[in-house]
């Protein structure tokens, strides 16, 4: 069995807490930059704009409704993939924080 101190562990739980907190924050910087503004997205967007533009042009109002709740419903898909991205890099800062207050108690100890 391995014999651990108080010190050790600490230190093993705060580079633990880093790794996954440096881990999160990258995570939530990739959602942020990729998933939010990504290419399906903007493709989709164009794509209901134009049937929008198509249902005005004909006179189908039926068409229109449903390309106006497609709009919104890519409005809330952006809103939700950047408030997972934002979520992510506070969830990394506060492992970062948690890491250095178990850092900054090793010395104490």
């Amino acid at each position: 069995m391995i014999s651990l101190g108080v010190d050790e562990l600490m230190i093993i739980m705060a580079v633990s807490m880093m790794v996954l907190g440096a881990i999160s924050l990258i995570a939530g910087i990739v959602v942020l930059v990729y998933r939010a503004s990504g290419k399906d997205v903007r493709t989709l967007a164009d794509q209901t704009v134009r049937l929008a533009q198509k249902g005005l042009a004909e006179e189908v109002s039926g068409l229109v409704g449903n390309a106006s709740a497609l709009l919104d419903a890519l409005n809330q898909l952006v809103k939700t993939t950047t408030g997972v991205g934002v979520f992510l890099i506070i969830v990394g800062f506060i492992l970062f924080a948690g890491a250095y207050f178990l850092i900054t108690r090793v010395n104490s100890f």
